[in-house]
């Protein structure tokens, strides 16, 4: 496995450990209080580390030098997390739905307080860490993963606002505010599937004219044109279709192709495959 696959490995498995933890404070102290909003936050935060053992199979098969399409697997489980977001989402927006008619009053106290606002720290803690390494080791996974953590934040807050409003004497706030924050989880699902496919669907990745300006300024070449592009981030592909002089060598057009690729792979630091096709110019006046 490749030192970056084995840093994704590592922070996913740093961070499932932090929500296990986080979840089972929730649901041992929900249960004890018939805290039932508590409760089902403690399962949410289980999701999270579903999300992270996804994650982490994902990652595991992408990291098989096979062939470049195993780059695709990552993707997948991106795909993977954002619908058990969205079925974290439809799940709250049922909850919710429940504690219109369920008259059930929880125990609510100081310490009930102090668990949501720890556990929320430690979920902001982690997705603020994990966005950012997702960044920096520009993983699919690690930002999507990061996009469901700080969905239990918002949930949390639904929880914690809950909290406020049965000690005020207002239980029907909890509800309400559950659904808005449900609505807020399906949108960061359907956001991550949008983004993931456009790897799955190969849609192009790159600017086409910022693509032609470098290859253009290369001396020798006339014009290029049919460029496509795919990939994931950080593994990008590019073929393209280069008009140079009918007069040219072959020899020098042989060249003029590995400078074409040179100059891409210089100027866009994710491309890792160029393919150039030489044709004359003159075919086309």
């Amino acid at each position: 496995m490749d030192n970056r696959f084995e840093k994704i490995r590592v922070i996913l498995f740093r961070i499932l450990l932090l929500n296990l933890g986080v979840a089972v404070v929730k649901i041992v102290y929900g249960m004890l209080t018939n805290t039932l909003s508590m409760e089902a936050d403690g399962y949410h935060s289980l999701f999270d580390g579903v999300s992270n053992i996804v994650g982490l199979i994902g990652i595991q098969i992408a990291s098989k030098p096979a062939d470049k399409g195993h780059r695709k697997y990552e993707t997948l489980a991106s795909i993977a997390i954002a619908f058990l977001l969205i079925y974290v989402g439809f799940e709250i927006i049922s909850s919710a739905i429940d504690r219109f008619s369920n008259r059930m009053q929880p125990d609510v106290t100081s310490i009930s307080f102090v668990v949501m606002i720890v556990t929320m720290a430690v979920n902001l803690f982690v997705t603020t860490y994990e966005h950012k390494q997702g960044v920096l080791l520009k993983s699919e996974i690690l930002v999507a993963d990061s996009m469901h953590t700080k969905s239990d934040i918002y949930v949390s807050l639904s929880v914690l606002a809950g909290l406020v409003a049965i000690k005020l004497g207002y239980p029907i706030v909890d509800p309400v505010i559950a659904l808005i924050v449900a609505a807020v989880v399906v949108r960061a699902g359907y956001l991550i599937i949008c983004q993931s496919t456009y790897t799955l669907c190969d849609m192009s990745r790159l600017d086409e004219e910022a693509i032609c300006d470098v290859v253009n300024s290369i001396e020798g070449v006339e014009q290029c044109h049919n460029i496509r592009t795919r990939g994931v981030v950080d593994d990008i592909h590019i073929d393209l279709h280069v008009r140079v002089s009918p007069d040219m060598h072959t020899n020098k057009a042989h060249a003029l192709a590995h400078t074409v690729e040179e100059h891409l792979k210089e100027n866009f630091v994710d491309i890792t495959d160029v393919i150039v096709h030489i044709e004359p110019a003159k075919t086309y006046k």
